[in-house]
């Protein structure tokens, strides 16, 4: 159902958010699924956890499997944690869009950092102050404009009190559980494609056979949408060539497939461009949208739409 991921500085109040919007969601519906995942939940000491940037590396691996086998469209999963590198963060959203669900970013922030914090901790998780401070100088902060950052719901812990009431929470809640149809413009449900099943398989650890298996696809498919894009400007030119370099109108380029109506005479060179066009306007679609055909009819029925678009009558 949907995937929220908490990120703030050390002592920024991120589990204290967590477990109020955990308790407003389980609240707001008693069906709903709702499961924290953090340190703790995986028997793992906070403090030691972040000891050096090995075992730190070796975290991230482990909180991103738990989440890869916990999340779906049924539960509501929430990972507390640093979350302090966008990179990661950006493999949580692969993690979301490859499994069809909502997708939001927590930030608990402060306007100043208070060490006192570290004295709340219990004795065995409390940081020392030089590790503090490396944690702090190292968070990347979320940015809106990236996608793996949006939306972003910001609390600030200092100047608001964490409560299941709070405004902020309250939007969460509203945008993690709001139903969604065709008129629904304030909540995405993310879908999964091309470009985010490939880097899950690389990150799960799939066999080498498996992700050559997505590669020698995706290559065959631009292959065919190369020579298939070819032989029609070829037929183009031959057509243009019999007619004396006036422009033809209704150019057939086989059986079931459209004709291509030229509004006036397309030389070679334009043609060429416009052939690089399309072929990189299809691969870029292709990363957030369906992959690109593998048989030639599909290519060259695309191309021609395309062309008639652009130099059509």
């Amino acid at each position: 159902m949907a995937l929220v991921v908490m990120c703030g500085q050390p002592c920024s109040g991120k589990s204290a958010a967590a477990a109020c919007l955990a308790a407003a969601l389980r609240t707001s519906s008693t069906d709903l699924i709702v499961r924290i995942i953090d340190e703790s939940s995986l028997h793992l000491g906070r403090n030691d956890s972040y000891k050096d940037m090995v075992v730190e590396k070796n975290l991230r691996g482990v909180l991103r499997s738990e989440v890869d086998r916990s999340v779906s469209r049924d539960s509501i999963i929430i990972v507390d944690s640093l979350n302090n590198i966008k990179g990661y963060r950006y493999e949580l959203w692969c993690l979301a869009r490859a499994s069809g669900v909502r997708y939001c970013v927590t930030k608990s922030s402060l306007d100043k950092i208070f060490y006192k914090g570290m004295e709340r901790q219990p004795p065995g998780e409390r940081r020392t102050s030089i590790r503090f401070e490396d944690l702090v100088r190292r968070f990347e902060n979320p940015d809106r404009r990236n996608r793996w950052d949006s939306p972003l719901f910001e609390l600030f812990p200092s100047r608001d009190e964490i409560v299941e009431s709070a405004p902020v929470i309250a939007e969460a809640v509203s945008y993690l559980t709001k139903k969604v149809d065709s008129k629904t413009r304030d909540v995405k449900v993310l879908q999964p494609t091309i470009a985010t099943q490939t880097i899950l398989a690389i990150t799960r650890g799939f066999s080498y056979g498996l992700i050559f298996q997505v590669r020698t696809t995706e290559a065959n498919s631009l292959y065919e949408m190369d020579k298939a894009t070819q032989e029609v400007v070829n037929a183009i030119v031959e057509a243009q060539s019999c007619g004396l370099g006036l422009a033809m109108n209704k150019i057939s380029i086989g059986p079931n497939l459209p004709n291509i109506n030229l509004q006036r005479s397309v030389g070679l060179p334009e043609l060429r461009s416009l052939r690089r066009t399309f072929i990189k306007l299809a691969g870029q679609y292709s990363l957030s949208g369906p992959p690109p055909p593998t048989d030639a009819d599909s290519a060259k029925r695309m191309f021609v739409d395309y062309l008639n678009r652009e130099v059509g009558a």
